[in-house]
């Protein structure tokens, strides 16, 4: 059985915080959606820790409380590489990892020893993790709505757009997708489906721009790994 992140990451990063920041200059004062454009302009390379919680309302027997309750935590961490090349590296509660690397994802599960192929295509295209990994393009897929001003971030709204050019992003699971931002870094992606459940993830520590070496994003199985092939 795959556990919270095989299933969820997939869907995120098949998504993405105290920012260390040594990278292009940008004024708080500019709009969420400003700063968002030049982040996915800007950096070509980035690395950080991140915290993944799935959350959800309680139930009605549960608490008077009506604040969200955490019901799984994975914490990591994940570099990436425009275009659409990342590492999304869980290593709490247990190992696993995500991996794209330009033509295939991956996911590495240390437990089971297996490791899943599929090629990567619209698959990874038409999911969140695009927004913040993939091309320069977020205009040409999502509207990006300003929102409130919660948690000392600057909320942005993405809202797919209905063109033809756009429509795997109709595809997604989620009816709504913002981003945090602050200081001109995400800090914060959270994603709500139709159940109005809540996938939030907070990322820390960025730095940008930094050296990788070329075989940062390849990954061949241990021996004696199962190996799965996916169409």
């Amino acid at each position: 059985m795959q556990r919270f992140l095989s299933a969820v990451a997939i869907q995120i990063t098949l998504g993405i915080a105290t920012i260390l920041f040594s990278g292009v200059a940008i004024s708080q004062s500019e709009s969420g959606s400003e700063q968002l454009r030049q982040f996915v302009r800007n950096s070509k390379t980035a690395e950080g820790d991140f915290v993944q919680q799935q959350l959800r309302a309680p139930k009605a027997n549960e608490s008077q409380d009506k604040s969200l309750k955490v019901v799984r935590q994975t914490q990591g961490h994940f570099v990436f590489q425009r275009p659409g090349r990342f590492v999304w590296d869980t290593q709490k509660p247990y190992e696993q990892k995500l991996i794209a690397n330009g033509n295939q994802l991956i996911l590495w599960d240390k437990d089971l020893n297996q490791a899943t192929f599929r090629p990567s295509g619209q698959a990874l295209a038409s999911t969140p993790a695009a927004i913040l990994f993939g091309e320069s393009s977020l205009d040409q897929h999502f509207d990006l709505i300003e929102g409130e001003e919660r948690g000392g971030l600057k909320w942005v709204a993405l809202v797919p757009k209905g063109d033809p050019n756009a429509k795997k992003q109709n595809d997604l699971p989620y009816t709504k997708i913002s981003i945090g931002m602050a200081n001109g870094l995400p800090k914060a992606l959270e994603l709500i489906d139709g159940l109005g459940s809540v996938v939030l993830v907070t990322l820390d520590k960025i730095q940008l721009n930094v050296n990788l070496p070329a075989n940062r994003f390849n990954f061949t199985p241990p021996a004696g790994a199962e190996v799965l092939r996916l169409n």
